[in-house]
């Protein structure tokens, strides 16, 4: 667009119901206009950008690609004037980029009296840099006319590139002019945004904010090393890898690394041990990127205590005593740090005292346990001392009254004394009285 001119941009999609629109330019989050159609009027270098229009229903809502308007921007004098070809240029990083103009002088000028042409960004002592003398562009930049026609090439760009430029032409009897307003470039770095597609996978996209549509595609890494080509990459949930992307061929300037949070780390203030009425303040990190949200846990609870990278308890009790945990948690997964017990000296005086009780049950009922057992064994060993001998032969015998007179008298006196005492100690009457049964300490006599 010429400057001063009007412009008319027009929004349609198919919906029903009948769709609603609503016009944004690129970087702003403030619409510029609602309805179907957009008109700029007095047409100027600051409405030069990228538009784009929102269509919405009861059903949802859709944004169109971005439109570019650029106005042709002539700054002029007497015959002298630059046309840039763009006054805002948005690039990635790592990628090239070209900016062009043209530029005019009065007629009595020839372009043999044209002495220098070329781009600068900064000036010393009210002059301007050529940017080839400027050592933060050394090798990356390439610039050349033809006939009045003038571009400059920045390649390997860095966010450093960022700035205003210019284009001045000098001729050879001293004059000289610039266009006072020139390209302003501005240059991002790539992003990776993760998605997710299901409960099981994510979707990783390589993302800028000039988003290029004329990049060569983008090469994706895994933990540092080339992994596959594509516009974006589907990975598992909970996947403990890194990755990062970047311009398809250009290995210098990748996006920062995406991955799940690694184990966090709890530190607490002012220390691990508290008094009754106190404040305690337990703090988590973990190294993720994106970044982690937090959530704070108590050993034994499955609800959660609090939420956020700081867990504070103020009056602090008995019952707040116990181990707590952390969770840190991104788009990528996440990770639990060890348990970090907080106690107060009455919950620790309490707890020595269960403790001991336990110990001296234990003991007291090993002791029972020892002493029953040498009981039985004392026991036992006095039964097998104590148990008679060997039972010797029975000798059951029935004897006629004659034969018994016979005996004893045919025995010696002092024998039957002691056959006497010997049967009464050792002999009982088995119900008949002429039936005996006896254990003889010699073999038996019959006569």
């Amino acid at each position: 667009m010429m400057e001063g001119g009007s412009v008319t941009l027009n929004c349609s999609t198919d919906a029903n119901p009948a769709a609603s629109y609503t016009w944004y330019k690129e970087h702003e989050d403030s619409p510029r206009a609602s309805g179907q159609m957009f008109t700029i009027t007095d047409f100027r270098a600051e409405h030069s950008g990228n538009y784009s229009c929102e269509a919405q229903n009861q059903m949802g809502r859709s944004t169109s690609t971005l439109l570019q308007i650029t106005s042709s921007v002539i700054q002029s004098q007497d015959g002298w004037g630059v046309t840039y070809d763009q006054t805002e240029v948005c690039a990635v990083k790592g990628s090239e980029v070209e900016i062009s103009c043209t530029y005019k002088h009065p007629s009595g000028i020839g372009n043999q009296d044209i002495k220098d042409r070329f781009w600068f960004t900064k000036e010393k002592d009210g002059e301007p840099v050529d940017l080839k003398t400027d050592f933060e562009y050394s090798g990356r930049v390439e610039f050349g006319c033809f006939s009045k026609r003038c571009f400059l090439t920045i390649t390997n760009l860095t966010e450093s590139d960022s700035a205003e430029y210019k284009f001045t032409f000098r001729t050879n009897k001293g004059e000289k002019y610039t266009g006072s307003s020139g390209v302003t470039l501005s240059v991002t770095g790539l992003q990776v945004q993760v998605s997710r597609s299901n409960s099981t996978w994510l979707e990783l996209t390589c993302h800028s904010s000039c988003d290029p549509t004329d990049h060569p595609g983008y090469d994706w890494f895994k933990n540092d090393e080339y992994f596959k080509t594509g516009s974006s990459l589907p990975v598992s949930s909970g996947s403990t890898d890194r990755y990062s992307c970047d311009l398809r061929g250009s290995f210098s300037h990748r996006s920062p690394a995406v991955y799940g949070p690694q184990r966090p780390s709890v530190s607490v203030s002012p220390s691990a041990e508290m008094m009754e009425g106190g404040s305690v303040t337990l703090t988590c990190s973990a190294d993720a990127n994106p970044a982690a949200s937090y959530t704070w846990y108590k050993e034994h609870e499955d609800s959660p205590r609090a939420s956020g990278q700081m867990f504070t308890i103020t009056d602090f009790r008995a019952e707040h005593s116990g181990n707590y945990s952390c969770e840190a948690q991104n788009e990528m997964g996440r990770s639990t740090s060890t348990l970090l017990q907080i106690s107060s000296p009455g919950g620790d005086t309490t707890t020595m005292i269960m403790n001991i009780t336990r110990w001296t049950l234990l003991v007291v009922m090993l002791i029972l346990l020892l002493v029953f057992s040498l009981w039985m064994r004392k026991k036992k060993a006095v039964s097998s001392t104590t148990e008679p001998h060997e039972p010797r032969e029975a000798v059951e015998m029935d004897l006629h009254p004659e034969y018994e007179n016979l005996s004893a008298q045919r025995e010696d006196p002092e024998e039957q004394e002691d056959q006497m005492q010997w049967n009464q100690r050792e002999t009982h009457l088995d119900g008949d009285r002429n039936k005996w049964t006896y254990f003889p300490s010699v073999p038996p006599v019959i006569i």
